[in-house]
């Protein structure tokens, strides 16, 4: 299953690793103007049928969906005429980004440079490891970016340069190299917001765990006064559609992160569950999470690496995710042959290779205890490793 934390898990995972064999790396990610307005549907519709291969009714049933449709614009008790809509795909279906990702063919371009992206509607990223000559690599990304704005021009989508933003991984280039990126020169930072997570030069979520502890609270602020008029299942409702799911989104990012910043996220859960039981701020917390079933955040983290491992290895993922993980099979008859281990690769730091999927996912998976790993569904896992990090949290 797609989404925005295997996109980002992938990501962030080749930046690591990149930066751990001791290159810089650059991320550029691109900004389209109203991408999802300007989609030309005569284009979209012969994209369909050439590119995708959809013909027949189901073709007839995309032209019937697209076509005929109109628009006009209300200001109070006064509308305008109707006018005939040839563009845009209607954003809140679930049409409209897979619609869009047929319209866009940037990965021919891309791949031409062989340069790595990824793309998530109409959020697209591209990062490129400096393992040669700066300056040559920077040209070539800067040729790469032609190529795909002239692309997009002629498609009736716009590259808005200005709202463009690039981050460097490692060593930032000097001054006459930089110079090449032009015009996105300017839009050099040390985070950007990737995905609703903020991406930082120096591979640290200080910002990001920042933004989250500050929006938790305020959540929980909001939540105490409402908790009179709520029963306990429905206000453990609200807890975790308003805090705990901000404290685990993309949370297997997180894996290796600092203590410190552990422990600020440790200090939301902790008020949240204080809040739902009623306890006061000096009572021991761990009998409170414990009663409430509530596994600690840093086995939250591992608990998600787990289970995107879990799913790589049944083919419940991305294959991008699930091209990162190789079993282990022993060069000779051992025993460990039948214990479905993992390989784990070679990385030099802790605070770069360590943490990427590719290495922190096999790491985490062959200490489990046997009968975890052999489970035979997702959801049999699920409750397998919830005991098993329950016992080792409690």
């Amino acid at each position: 299953m797609h989404s925005t934390e295997t996109a980002l898990l992938r990501v962030f995972n080749d930046l690591l690793l990149a930066a751990d064999s001791g290159s810089p790396a650059v991320l550029v990610l691109l900004d389209l103007t109203a991408a999802f307005d300007t989609v030309d549907h005569s284009i979209l519709l012969s994209r369909l049928e050439q590119s995708a291969g959809i013909t027949g009714s189901a073709l007839a049933w995309f032209r019937s969906y697209l076509t005929d449709r109109s628009f006009s614009v209300q200001l109070g008790a006064f509308s305008s005429a109707k006018a005939p809509l040839t563009c845009g795909v209607p954003q809140g279906s679930i049409l409209a980004p897979i619609l869009f990702l047929l319209y866009i063919l940037l990965g021919s371009i891309l791949t031409k440079y062989n340069i790595p992206f990824h793309c998530y509607a109409d959020d697209v990223q591209i990062y490129l490891p400096i393992k040669t000559n700066v300056k040559h690599s920077l040209q070539q990304l800067m040729d790469c970016l032609a190529e795909i704005k002239s692309w997009l021009s002629k498609n009736f989508l716009n590259l808005n340069e200005s709202k463009t933003e690039v981050i460097f991984y490692g060593p930032q280039p000097p001054a006459s190299p930089v110079d090449i990126l032009g015009s996105i020169k300017k839009n050099i930072l040390p985070s950007v917001m990737n995905l609703g997570v903020t991406f930082s030069s120096t591979f640290k979520f200080v910002k990001q765990v920042s933004t989250v502890v500050k929006s938790c609270f305020f959540k929980i602020r909001l939540l105490a006064k409402t908790k009179s008029y709520l029963s306990f299942k429905d206000l453990e409702r609200v807890i975790n559609a308003f805090v705990t799911s901000r404290l685990d989104y993309c949370n297997a990012l997180y894996v290796g992160m600092d203590q410190a910043s552990i422990k600020r996220l440790q200090l939301v859960q902790n008020a949240a569950a204080r809040l739902l039981t009623g306890h006061k701020k000096r009572d021991h917390i761990t009998p409170i999470l414990a009663s409430l079933h509530w596994l600690p955040v840093r086995f939250r983290i591992d608990f998600n690496i787990l289970l995107f491992v879990f799913k790589a290895l049944n083919g419940l993922a991305p294959a991008y995710i699930a091209e990162l993980l190789q079993r282990y099979t022993p060069a000779r008859a051992l025993r460990s042959a039948d214990q479905l281990l993992l390989v784990v690769p070679k990385t030099r730091l802790k605070t770069r290779g360590h943490r990427a999927f590719a290495a922190a996912g096999p790491r985490l998976w062959n200490t489990l205890p046997l009968h975890v790993r052999s489970a035979q569904t997702l959801g049999v896992f699920k409750s397998k490793l919830k005991t098993h990090f329950f016992s080792l949290a409690f």
